[in-house]
């Protein structure tokens, strides 16, 4: 157990954004200290894209996330952009490259971007306790945190512990129980980014297809993206279904269309008229994989399954292509925190300045990054708001 350590800054957990807070807050000459509670700092940087980390996204928009506040992010976003977070990677002449839609990954590492932040932090004099458990806060004019390295003090303290995504690292909710402890409100919290799971006959299809990915357009009543969707043994994942999760509510539906590119219904009637002794699958098999077209020919047309084109009724064909342009599905629910990619909600962003991200009702406490109620959409929008919000925090306290 050591003493009392006295710091201009305090941040509590190590990740992407508490990481580059404290790098941007010690660049100023102010003494600063990250606490993490687990054995090593940035593990979710490191196991992001595959292992490549997807650390920014060149069109990130505050229309890229979600909050009960959409209008918060702007403020940040508009403030350290994608192009600044570039120009730090280039200072470092770490190799990347845009895969699609704007994502930007590293060639070789994930361990680029954490070196990266190590370096910046080591260069400022950052120092960062690891294995560090926080027992208490308190405020008695400035904070002092309890913790087993000893009481840390200090007039300010940045709170960038994440969510509760992907337990297995280690997360807790000590960020939004912290924020309780000084009156804060907090939006009730759950996974995003994840995958589904379904109990009914389509658990059934989806383990037959397991592996399989498919690009179609995936939607509710309240969003849409076209993507790939990837079956798996336990239902769907890939990037339209983790996409669309975010906007899902349990006992929801929502709607894949299998033929993005085909917008004609009458496209079955002319093939009919052109191949009347094909089978229906042997041409949606022109179209869609031979597996996927074999389950679907089981839930769809099972009584027409050797039935040519000619002898098949219309109104049949027109549910069938209905359905593959809108094949309504019920997740029985989703794989939870344990394969999330992010927590939805969190720290309520009308108790937060959009200006330094600090708390209205505790001066001195700061909320970055995953802890505040705004969520991004897949392709790197997350760790664009960690940059974002921790710049924003770092500049209202160094100025």
């Amino acid at each position: 157990m050591e003493g009392r350590l006295a710091y201009d800054a305090i941040i509590i957990g190590g990740g992407a954004a508490g990481l580059s807070c404290a790098a941007w807050i010690a660049q100023s000459g102010k003494k600063v200290a990250v606490l993490e509670r687990t054995a090593k700092v940035g593990k979710k940087i490191l196991m992001s894209g595959g292992g490549r980390c997807n650390f920014t996204n060149m069109y990130s928009e505050p229309e890229n996330f979600l909050s009960a506040n959409p209008h918060f992010c702007i403020s940040a976003l508009s403030r350290y952009t994608p192009w600044d977070f570039i120009a730090l990677v280039d200072s470092y002449n770490i190799p990347y490259h845009e895969k699609k839609l704007g994502q930007l990954f590293c060639d070789n590492s994930a361990k680029d971007i954490l070196s990266m932040l190590l370096s910046e932090c080591d260069k400022s004099k950052v120092n960062i306790y690891m294995h560090c458990d926080i027992q208490q806060v308190v405020n008695n004019g400035h904070y002092k945190i309890h913790t087993n390295k000893g009481v840390f003090e200090s007039e300010v303290v940045v709170v960038a512990s994440g969510g509760l995504s992907i337990p297995s690292m280690g997360v807790t909710g000590f960020g939004y129980e912290l924020a309780q402890q000084f009156g804060m409100e907090v939006i009730p919290s759950r996974a995003g980014l994840v995958p589904f799971t379904f109990t009914d006959n389509i658990k059934t299809v989806s383990n037959h297809l397991s592996g399989l990915s498919v690009d179609t357009i995936v939607s509710n009543h309240k969003s849409q993206f076209r993507e790939n969707i990837l079956f798996t043994h336990r239902g769907l994942s890939g990037p339209a279904i983790l996409q669309i999760s975010s906007y899902w509510q349990a006992s929801e539906s929502i709607d894949i269309d299998l033929l993005p590119e085909e917008h004609d219904l009458e496209w079955l009637y002319i093939k009919k008229k052109k191949q009347p002794k094909t089978l229906l699958r042997t041409l949606l098999a022109e179209r869609l994989p031979k597996a996927l077209v074999a389950e679907l020919e089981t839930l769809w047309w099972p009584q027409q399954s050797q039935t040519p084109m000619a002898e098949i009724p219309n109104t049949l064909l027109q549910t069938v292509m209905q359905n593959l342009k809108a094949w309504r599905l019920r997740p029985s629910g989703t794989e939870g925190y344990r394969t999330a990619e992010v927590t939805l909600g969190g720290v309520d962003t009308q108790e937060v300045s959009s200006k330094n991200m600090e708390s209205k009702k505790q001066s001195g406490l700061f909320f970055v990054g995953e802890v505040v109620d705004v969520t991004g959409h897949l392709g790197g929008h997350n760790f664009q708001w960690a940059w974002a919000s921790a710049y924003a925090a770092a500049q209202g306290i160094i100025l």
